[in-house]
């Protein structure tokens, strides 16, 4: 390699190192670090797969794919399995090194999915920093069926970038997690001490003030105010309750089962399996759970409710129903409340499924499932 070109390479490693070191939206930062690298590399085309503890893989990231690859949205890409994520997987995949064919490209062209330009190789290499892996970086070009090793050196020290990138944005959103859950304490906190003990006191003052007066209207009026009070009372109380759910810290099924008991609801409970769950599938549920019982109470006209745990090595299964007057509901057209969408929407963001089934006089259920 003459100096020349390594001078150009390190200055590409450089940008790229800054680029990597001032993103949070990984997606368009990885984007941007494939232009940079095939840029200074002379190579055509590359991709990056980001990979769950699970095994389960999304696309994050792709330059130039040819159009066999782009089939139908990219979908030889985002389904099935292939060798370099196998090999990932059962640990066979340690460093950068040649793949001697892409099974999706043999796919594309048994399928004839379109073009693939001459691409049949590429090199693979895994994304990691420290013993924690995050995925794969695969680089290839048309007719080339071997990569040097000055070439996998550079591509090593790229992917090894990239997941100190990656876990340090992690990191950075485990801290912000924590801190949200601070803010939320302290709130809850404030409100309890400040507004919770405001109303009590009107709600005092309004029954004193009904028991000095023998003037009816007057009774009445301070009776209301009473009731006024009560009501805004049991609201906020709620709204602590979901900024800092007393028993959380006694588990998940004990918070839920108090958050019923104190809207009012008798709540019958079958737990299967032992709730052991990640923080961010935890939070999920609770406020989940929170939004589907408290629809229970307010809109069901029953005093009862079911609620079902089913935990596996794999996944978490929250049902919740009960027999109340229900609603019409086609699973064709947009959620019809806020508060459904709410709970569709925390599922998908953890690539979870979201069910109902309602109907007018035979109640509801809701039903989630959650990988873990």
């Amino acid at each position: 390699m003459g100096e020349k070109t390594r001078l150009s390479r390190l200055k590409i490693l450089k940008e790229i190192a800054e680029l990597l070191n001032k993103g949070t939206d990984m997606n368009g930062v990885l984007s941007e670090v494939l232009k940079n690298l095939l840029s200074v590399t002379g190579l055509q085309t590359g991709w990056i797969f980001l990979i769950d503890g699970e095994g389960e893989y999304h696309l994050a990231a792709h330059e130039n794919l040819p159009p066999a690859l782009l089939f139908n949205k990219c979908e030889p890409m985002c389904t099935g399995g292939c060798w370099c994520i196998n090999r990932y997987i059962d640990a066979r995949l340690d460093k950068a090194t040649n793949i001697i064919e892409c099974k999706r490209l043999e796919d594309a062209m048994q399928y004839d999915w379109g073009e693939t330009n001459g691409l049949t190789h590429h090199a693979t290499v895994p994304l990691k920093a420290g013993e924690e892996k995050f995925g794969l970086l695969n680089i290839g070009s048309p007719n080339k069926t071997h990569f040097d090793t000055e070439e996998l050196a550079l591509l090593e020290s790229v992917a090894l970038q990239i997941g100190t990138a990656l876990k340090r944005i992690k990191l950075t959103q485990k801290e912000q997690e924590l801190a949200l859950t601070a803010e939320r304490n302290r709130l809850a906190r404030d409100l309890h001490d400040s507004v919770n003990q405001l109303l009590f006191s009107v709600s005092l003052t309004a029954r004193g003030g009904e028991e000095m007066t023998d003037h009816q209207g007057v009774k009445e009026t301070f009776s209301y105010i009473q009731d006024l009070a009560q009501e805004a009372l049991n609201e906020m109380r709620a709204l602590i309750w979901q900024l800092r759910p007393r028993g959380l810290e006694n588990g998940l099924g004990s918070a839920l089962l108090s958050y019923g008991q104190m809207l009012g609801l008798k709540l019958e409970m079958k737990v299967k399996g032992i709730i052991n769950l990640p923080g961010s599938v935890e939070e999920a549920i609770w406020r989940i759970g929170q939004e589907a019982l408290a629809n229970c109470k307010k809109h069901s006209r029953q005093e009862k409710a079911n609620l079902f745990f089913t935990v596996t090595e794999k996944e978490v299964t929250l049902e919740i129903s009960d027999k109340g007057c229900g609603f019409h509901y086609d699973e064709d057209k947009e959620l019809p409340s806020l508060g459904l969408k709410s709970m569709k929407d925390r599922t998908d963001s953890l690539k979870g499924k979201f069910f109902i089934k309602s109907a007018h006089g035979k109640g509801t259920k809701i039903r989630i499932r959650i990988p873990i």
